[in-house]
């Protein structure tokens, strides 16, 4: 939901710039340094909504706002001015707010010497609207390279439509235990489809949703993570929604402490681009690169080829992840589809589009993540 329209809010903006100034000059990552900032600003939650509307608004469509307010600017600005501009430009192109009471407000949170270009460069930005972007990388907010690759993997269509629905808010879905995950995750686990009584392993499983998923029907899950701290994680949600069958492990992925054919069901939610999260995280369009696909893909692959091994024969193998590009989905699957013929595709069925072998969900379909999976019987 976007902010209603008011005049005040100078110190919410105030926060808000220093949190988009963090997070595009210091690296910080959104959902890290924004919540810390909100417990010490003191802003009631309306105040605090604001923020957090404009903070994750404003970096995801940094791209946009810096064309902008570019067009008026004689040279480049310091980073405490640009994310004031970022923020303003944010107000005026993307929300309700009126251009007014966005300059105004954005002015009054503006450190004092950057006051008068503020409200020079707002005034003219304001004035401009609307625009005629000059193409459509800009006016979605993404890298060149990223747009490009969505439009070659999935069709202009599809990609702009995707690109268009990642530059809004997301939804929140609660399960019926309480636990917050997007429907395309929960979808993962009904194509598992774990059933009473079965062992499985959920091989990169933290934060552990699907994993406590898994587990609700009656399934005993080994839910390993390479990090201690986040099987930390695993163990605080199973404790939280009552699953004792949860059974959170530290253990590295790609060489698994189990015997062959230990487990009913492996599923393999691997590390990915994370491109079907682009609204969820809004930093991170501007951190991965082209060349991260291709390492990503090769890991995935050795996680697919390692966890294979584990599973019993006639068992079920399910690798997903939250992204769309070929090479980390289509192109993952085939590879080991043609190296382990023991393995036999098996098609997911609604709501998934149809996906090589698999299947796929785009968030414009179900206002959903965007997530791919696969499933093979052993």
């Amino acid at each position: 939901s976007r902010p209603s329209a008011d005049a005040a809010g100078a110190d919410a903006r105030r926060v808000a710039i220093e949190a988009v100034r963090r997070i595009a000059d210091e690296g910080a990552y959104a959902n890290l340094v924004l919540p810390a900032m909100l417990v010490e600003s003191g802003l009631d939650q309306r105040d605090r909504n604001l923020v957090t509307e404009l903070v994750y608004g404003t970096t995801r469509m940094r791209r946009a706002c810096d064309w902008l307010v570019d067009r008026f600017l004689v040279s480049p600005p310091p980073p405490a001015l640009r994310a004031v501009l970022r923020v303003g430009a944010y107000q005026i192109a993307f929300t309700r707010i009126p251009a007014h009471a966005a300059v105004s407000a954005t002015v009054s949170a503006a450190a004092r010497r950057h006051r008068s270009p503020t409200n020079a460069i707002l005034r003219r930005v304001a004035d401009a609207m609307p625009v005629t972007w000059p193409d459509e990388a800009t006016r979605l907010s993404m890298p060149d390279w990223l747009l490009a690759r969505l439009r070659t993997d999935l069709g202009d269509a599809d990609a702009l439509a995707m690109a268009e629905t990642m530059n809004l808010a997301p939804a929140v879905t609660e399960r019926d235990d309480g636990y917050i995950q997007d429907p395309a995750s929960q979808w993962v686990v009904d194509v598992v489809d774990a059933g009473t009584g079965e062992l499985v392993f959920d091989c990169c499983a933290a934060p552990g949703g699907k994993a406590t998923a898994l587990a609700a029907p009656g399934a005993t899950v080994v839910a390993g993570d390479i990090r201690p701290g986040r099987s930390g994680l695993i163990a605080a949600n199973a404790r939280r929604l009552g699953l004792p069958t949860v059974h959170p492990v530290t253990a590295d992925a790609s060489a698994p402490p189990f015997a062959d054919g230990t487990f009913d069901r492996v599923l393999v939610d691997a590390p990915c681009s994370g491109l079907g999260v682009l609204r969820r995280r809004a930093d991170a369009r501007w951190r991965i690169s082209a060349a991260d696909i291709d390492d990503l893909a090769a890991l995935q692959a050795r996680l697919l080829e390692r966890a294979a091994a584990l599973v019993r024969p006639g068992g079920v193998l399910v690798y997903s992840v939250c992204t769309v590009t070929r090479a980390e989905t289509i192109d993952v699957a085939e590879a080991f589809s043609l190296s382990h013929p023991r393995f036999v595709p098996e098609p997911v069925g609604s709501p998934w589009r149809r996906w090589g072998s698999g299947g796929l969900v785009l968030p414009q379909d179900h206002d959903t993540d965007a997530m791919a999976v696969f499933r093979w019987r052993g």
